[in-house]
Formats: structure tokens, sequence, C-alpha cells
């Protein structure tokens, strides 16, 4: 018996470029394309209509950047797992899409080879970064284990706390993190005050400015 394929959905400007992604797609059986668009706005409608298990976002589009469709997706609670495609080597954007969650960084260059081995990991939950990359995830790692040895306290975090002290440092209330995991903001206070007492932080104000600082550093 034939299990159900995986259903992506791709999102590049360039419709050629599309058309040889799905090509590589649907190569292999477990995977199959439900839907394409061409720029950030229409991506975020396909997700709505098709509800794609997947979605392939190209970094660089109209309308709406593909972090952008990431942080617009979370935002709205929908929670599909995002590989972002790019030419772009770039620390900082590597950091931003890894800050944001999302469940691969493809380079474009290599996407023949690296996109279904990131399909893959994106199925089972995991994420996976083209091994170009490994350079830059080295040293994020190597920031966090020195910010661990400084705050020995984050080892001592509980994973729905870390969940908590990223989206502190994307600058959102305790509110809008409350709808964002769909929890109470009670909740939410609670974990900031548990977070704060292990890292030795004084306050709501420090628990910021700590988060914002490190958050490129942060690991979940």
């Amino acid at each position: 018996m034939n299990l159900p394929s995986t259903r992506v959905l791709i999102v590049d400007d360039h419709p050629v470029f599309r058309a040889g992604l799905r090509q590589v797609i649907v190569a292999d059986p477990r995977f199959s394309v439900v839907a394409e668009a061409a720029d950030g706005e229409e991506a975020i409608r396909c997700v709505r209509e098709f509800r794609p298990d997947i979605a392939v976002v190209d970094l660089d589009l109209p309308k709406r950047d593909g972090l952008g469709v990431a942080r617009e997706l979370q935002r709205i609670g929908i929670q599909i797992p995002v590989v972002i495609l790019t030419m772009h080597r770039r620390e900082s954007l590597f950091n931003e899409a890894v800050d944001l969650g999302v469940s691969g960084f493809v380079l474009k260059e290599n996407a023949v080879t690296d996109l279904l081995e990131c399909l893959r990991a994106a199925s089972k939950g995991e994420t996976w970064y083209s091994p170009a990359l490994s350079g830059l995830l080295g040293r994020r790692r190597s920031r966090h284990a020195t910010l661990v040895q400084e705050r020995p306290g984050l080892a001592e975090l509980t994973t729905s706390e870390r969940r908590v002290l990223r989206l502190v440092a994307e600058n959102l209330t305790s509110r809008e993190i409350a709808e964002r995991l769909g929890v109470s903001p009670l909740t939410i206070e609670t974990h900031r005050k548990n977070i704060c007492r292990k890292l030795d932080l004084e306050g709501s104000h420090p628990l910021l400015q700590f988060a914002l600082r490190h958050r490129s550093d942060l690991m979940e």
C-alpha cells in the first residue's frame, strides 16, 4: 500500500527555476508539488488554500521576502516547515533564518543535490542546512557554548522556557507570545520569572536586554 506523499509548495519568482525545482522534488515518490507561487503574498494565500506539508520559499521575492513569509505564517498560527532557498551566504541572513526557526536553509547553487535531503529532514521534523554553511553553523554553536559558560542557568531551562526566551528575543510582548504558543499570558509571565531566576536576571527589562543582545547565540 502506497503512503500519501508529502505535499510541497514551491515559491520562487522565476518560472524556469520553479520548473526545475518541481522536477527535482517529484523525482522522489515521497513528495508531490501541490502548488506554486511567484511572490510572498501569493505564497501565504497558497498556504491557506492548499495547506501544504512543507513550503520551499526563495529568500528574494517580490511583495514579501522569504523570511517575511515565514514570519507571517508564524504570526497567523500556521505551523508548517519552511525551507529557505537563497544564493546568499551572509551570516546575518543565516542567523535571522535560524532565529525564525526555519526547517532548512539551502543554497540555490546546490539545490539539485541538497533540496531532497533537506525535504526528507523537514518531513521528519528535523532541521537541515546546506553543508557549505557548516562554518556559519559552527560559529553560532561556538558562541552559544560560550554563552552557556557565562550563564550556566541556560542549560537548566526547560524546552518551553527556551522557546519563550527565543520569542522574547523577537521583542514580542507576553500577550503576543501567549497567542503564538496558544497559552495564557499568565503562563508566559510564569515562564519569564523562572527564566530570570535561572539566569540571575532581575526584572523584565534585563531579560529583554539579555535576549536581544544574545538573540543569535540562543539555540533551542
